[in-house]
């Protein structure tokens, strides 16, 4: 309905409030005239009508935006529309426009396009709520002001997109596999939904060697989904879960892509994170794990994406080849730049590597904060579990 209707508006603002009102407009009528036999239709032309009648009132005074008015019983072809077939891939390409700073394309699209709320959106890019409402905001008015035209972009343009697209792509996944709020450990329709992109993306791009890595990626992580809480909704530590009951379909599917992605050329972001989650699936038990290789596969993905959440991860990998004290410096560190301030798992992972080396106060301390800091029912209740654990042990 949104990719629709932007097409008319050619504003991100008022096909949004054209979509609400065909919202509201099938709450009044459908309660009295029954539910049409193709209710997207009937929403998406009502949307599409909402917008022209806007459009037209505005047309004597409105010179920021370029404006674009079709006859409303006909559909103006769009010859490069073609180049992606699914709508939704379609407006995460448009939205993903390279006027706008990559982070204010990735924002925006998951604002807008994968109806993720603005505190989601600011958690997934490790940015406090204020400062993401505000940079949306400034992305909104940039498009406006500068008349950057939300047209499809054609098959040449899409290379120059793809990274924004792909991380997209990832961060809806993300949020889905850990939701940031609410009772439920997982939001299965966002990585439902985020899976079914990459596999349109793979399809649309088989060359492209970092759609192949980012499939790879969320196809392993969705292979352990089922084992991540038990019977009850708890949470399982990856040491807990039952390898028996991960999907070794997808698992192997992944790997195949891995490496074909590998054997095409150098490995990025993608592909690397996808290596090392398949080393973890390819362990036949936790204690199995080749930490060695991870760690060097960290030290690749840190080369070439520098992130505070790379380093807190490689950190992990650290404390399992060196030891928990060489793990916990490189964590203390994290605390220090302040990066990843607000974010949970830096101080879950400085108490779980204090639980290690028996320091099991300053453990249970780390473990509230990170309590603290989530906002999800099944990390929180962890993480509880966690505290009253270490606040019952002797410290060495």
């Amino acid at each position: 309905m949104l990719a629709a209707t932007v097409r008319v508006t050619r504003d991100l603002d008022g096909a949004e409030e054209a979509v609400q009102d065909a919202y509201v407009q099938a709450l009044r009528t459908w309660a009295s005239d029954g539910v049409p036999e193709r209710p997207g239709a009937w929403l998406t032309t009502v949307a599409r009508r909402n917008a022209l009648n806007v459009v037209r009132r505005r047309r004597t005074f409105d010179t920021k935006l370029p404006l674009l008015l079709e006859p409303e019983d006909t559909e103006m072809p769009d010859p490069d529309a073609e180049a992606i077939p699914d709508d939704r891939l379609r407006l995460i390409f448009t939205c993903c426009h390279p006027a706008l700073s990559p982070e204010a394309q990735i924002a925006l699209t998951l604002r807008l396009v994968c109806g993720l709320a603005t505190p989601e959106v600011a958690r997934a890019l490790l940015v406090a709520e204020a400062t993401m409402a505000a940079r949306l905001t400034r992305a909104k008015r940039k498009i406006a002001a500068a008349r950057i035209p939300y047209a499809v972009p054609s098959a040449a343009d899409l290379p120059e997109r793809v990274d924004a697209v792909l991380t997209v792509i990832h961060l809806l996944y993300a949020s889905g596999h850990t939701a940031y709020s609410g009772a439920e450990l997982m939001r299965d329709e966002l990585s439902e939904r985020a899976l079914d992109l990459a596999r349109m993306l793979r399809v649309l791009m088989p060359d492209e060697r970092e759609a192949a890595g980012l499939l790879a990626l969320l196809l392993v992580h969705h292979a352990r989904r089922a084992t991540r809480t038990d019977a009850h909704g708890v949470l399982l530590r990856l040491e807990d879960q039952d390898r028996s009951n991960w999907n070794r379909e997808q698992i192997a599917e992944a790997d195949r892509l891995l490496v074909a992605a590998l054997r095409a050329g150098p490995a990025g972001r993608f592909t690397l994170q996808a290596a090392i989650a398949a080393l973890h699936a390819q362990a036949r038990s936790y204690a199995d794990t080749d930490w060695p290789q991870i760690l060097t596969l960290y030290d690749q993905l840190l080369r070439v994406w520098p992130s505070p959440v790379v380093e807190l991860n490689r950190a992990v990998a650290v404390s399992m080849v060196d030891g928990p004290q060489a793990a916990l410096a490189e964590v203390e560190a994290l605390e220090r730049d302040r990066r990843l301030a607000g974010y949970p798992y830096l101080p879950a992972t400085k108490a779980d590597l204090l639980h290690r080396l028996g320091r099991n106060v300053e453990a249970s301390r780390a473990y509230h904060a990170a309590h603290e800091l989530s906002d999800n029912a099944a990390e929180r209740d962890f993480l509880a579990e966690r505290v009253r654990e270490t606040s019952t042990q002797p410290s060495r």
